[in-house]
């Protein structure tokens, strides 16, 4: 029960801070900086947010779909939302 709870306000603080960077699923934004050299050919591009990941228990990822079907993740310091 204790572990649920954790994890479901982790869930809601990760929502809130992302949306209130305008990071909402649905939303365009554009690549335009990487931390990881392999996902290199998607800097530049424009995508649409599918999702959200926690990546080591305090980070927050943003799982972005590009127009070729491919979709990966990245850190909300590399990318931005489009108006």
């Amino acid at each position: 029960m204790i572990v649920m709870v954790s994890v479901s306000v982790k869930l809601i603080m990760v929502y809130c801070v992302i949306n209130s960077k305008g990071m909402e699923i649905g939303k365009k934004v554009k690549v335009y900086r990487l931390r990881d050299k392999q996902a290199s050919n998607k800097l530049g591009k424009i995508g649409t947010v599918q999702g959200y990941k926690m990546t080591d228990g305090s980070g927050v990822g943003v799982i972005v779909k590009f127009d070729d079907n491919a979709s990966t993740w990245f850190f909300e310091d590399e990318i931005k939302a489009l108006d």
